[in-house]
């Protein structure tokens, strides 16, 4: 794997997973044995306004090896999933340039799909439709689309208010179901490297119990201050950065709504949550012949995990 120039596509090395499952560890690891380098695949990560909270690399993982894509945007400059695909590519191609082995790490699995798979060409939604469906009653846009698209009425229950709405809006704007927009992707680079993936799925109550700690850790550490910082510049509730799992909670904290135990548990809570969903979407959406590793890494472990990345021992 160090001899990059030995396969006929270049290697892309992927780690990902829930949060709190050891992913920066393993990439370190990987990178300290290749020469790597790691590209950030969390969508909070991308954040400055958000060092503490998205579990940022600290200074001391930033010197064993270099990351590319931490801390790059503002908070105010909200990033989608085709964005970040983009500024990913750029990095995947300058480090096959270079003869280095990029290693994707993160647990948005909607970032990592587009950028592996393509994103489906999906025409702007008219302004009007959008507009109404986003008002209407999501029992309402639910029974429209029983009509307009079968398919994701059936897959969609009461209380997916949010892709309710996108279905809706996508076929009453396209005149096409947004299935059939999913069955038609572009841009993907999966055909065009040697992909090494590895997806981490420890047991849950190893991984809830790290979720609990590493937000106690937070706490501890000024995740307080940091949320402060950012209320103050009066961002818009409604961008990605306002809503990264901990920020609602201790802006509680900080208005005087809890306590600080009641901010601690609520923080945990939504950690676990997000883990859990995060769980979930990797278990059954990601491909199925990518490798999973279901054991808690650790010193013993962390050699057997590498193992099914290819890495050289």
């Amino acid at each position: 794997m160090n001899d990059l120039g030995s396969v006929t596509r270049p290697p892309l090395a992927l780690i990902a997973g829930p949060t709190a499952s050891g992913k920066s560890a393993l990439a370190l690891a990987l990178a300290a044995r290749t020469g790597g380098v790691i590209i950030n695949a969390d969508s909070a990560q991308l954040y400055r306004d958000l060092d503490l909270l998205s579990a940022r690399p600290s200074p001391a993982d930033l010197a064993r090896a270099e990351h590319r894509l931490y801390g790059i945007l503002d908070g105010a400059d909200p990033c989608s999933a085709a964005r970040w695909a983009a500024l990913a590519k750029v990095e995947i191609d300058d480090l096959h340039t270079a003869e280095r082995l990029p290693i994707l790490v993160g647990g948005t699995g909607l970032y990592l799909r587009t950028l592996i798979d393509g994103i489906s060409p999906i025409p702007p939604i008219d302004p009007a439709i959008r507009a109404r469906v986003r008002v209407a009653d999501v029992a309402d846009n639910r029974a429209a689309l029983e009509t307009l698209d079968p398919a994701a009425h059936a897959r969609l229950g009461p209380a997916d208010t949010t892709r309710i709405a996108r279905a809706l809006e996508v076929v009453q704007s396209s005149g096409r179901p947004l299935g059939d927009w999913h069955s038609e992707t572009s841009g993907g680079i999966g055909g065009q490297v040697t992909l090494m993936p590895l997806i981490l799925l420890p047991p849950r109550d190893w991984l809830y119990a790290r979720c609990d700690q590493r937000f106690t850790a937070m706490l501890d550490c000024g995740a307080v201050e940091e949320v402060k910082a950012l209320l103050a510049r009066n961002l818009d509730p409604a961008l990605p950065v306002m809503r990264a799992i901990g920020v609602p909670d201790i802006a509680a904290l900080i208005r005087g709504d809890v306590s600080l135990d009641q901010a601690r548990i609520a923080g945990a809570q939504s950690t676990r949550r997000y883990a859990k969903r995060q769980y979930t979407w990797f278990a059954h959406q990601s491909p199925h012949d990518w490798p999973r590793y279901g054991e808690p890494l650790n010193e013993t472990t962390q050699g057997a995990a590498l193992a099914l990345l290819g890495a050289p021992a």
